[in-house]
């Protein structure tokens, strides 16, 4: 899938379609043959606006678009190498979430408040989140855990993620890299 697609145009729903709608995390069914716009595909997941609504499309179902499923490696646990985890992979598959609303990853917006690796006593390790969200009130929360639970599992010698959304501090545009407020022009 193409982390920029520039849609202009409709495009119509080859099959009914789950899909969340933003933000308040309700579920629903897009109907085959529904047009919606793409707004933003980053990451796997797709965000289409649908009768003047945002709706997020998750990764397994983006074919109802028309646009391919990623494949994604085996999400078996298995030690490699002297067991430890490889922060930068954590960090790059963290990048790879975004918020379904603004186009710019979970990492750049300044959500992840605390990233920690410990070794497991069983083998493996676990990496701990805490995270927040740009508002507190946000019904994408649990799909966004669900997004970064998913990814990390990926990465080598991972054998437990825990992700954990906390206010404390408010999350701010401030909190946001300087990129990503260029991007958005709260600089």
């Amino acid at each position: 899938m193409s982390e920029y697609p520039n849609y202009k145009d409709p495009v119509h729903l080859s099959r009914d379609c789950a899909a969340i709608l933003i933000p308040d995390g309700a579920d629903i069914t897009l109907s085959e043959g529904t047009a919606v716009f793409i707004t933003q595909a980053l990451g796997g997941s797709v965000t289409v606006n649908v009768n003047g609504n945002l709706a997020r499309i998750a990764a397994h179902n983006v074919d109802a678009l028309g646009l391919e499923v990623a494949s994604r490696p085996s999400d078996d646990h298995v030690i490699v190498g002297d067991g430890t985890v490889d922060e930068s992979l954590v960090w790059d598959q963290l990048r790879t979430c975004y918020d379904p609303e603004i186009p710019i990853n979970i990492v750049e917006l300044g959500l992840i408040y605390r990233c920690a690796v410990q070794p497991l006593e069983s083998g493996g390790n676990l990496v701990d989140i805490d995270m927040t969200l740009t508002a507190p009130g946000c019904g994408m929360g649990p799909f966004l855990v669900d997004d970064i639970e998913q990814k990390l599992a990926l990465v080598p010698n991972v054998a437990k993620v825990k992700v954990e959304l906390v206010f404390d501090p408010i999350w701010n545009s401030e909190m946001m890299s300087d990129a990503a407020r260029l991007e958005t022009g709260l600089y």
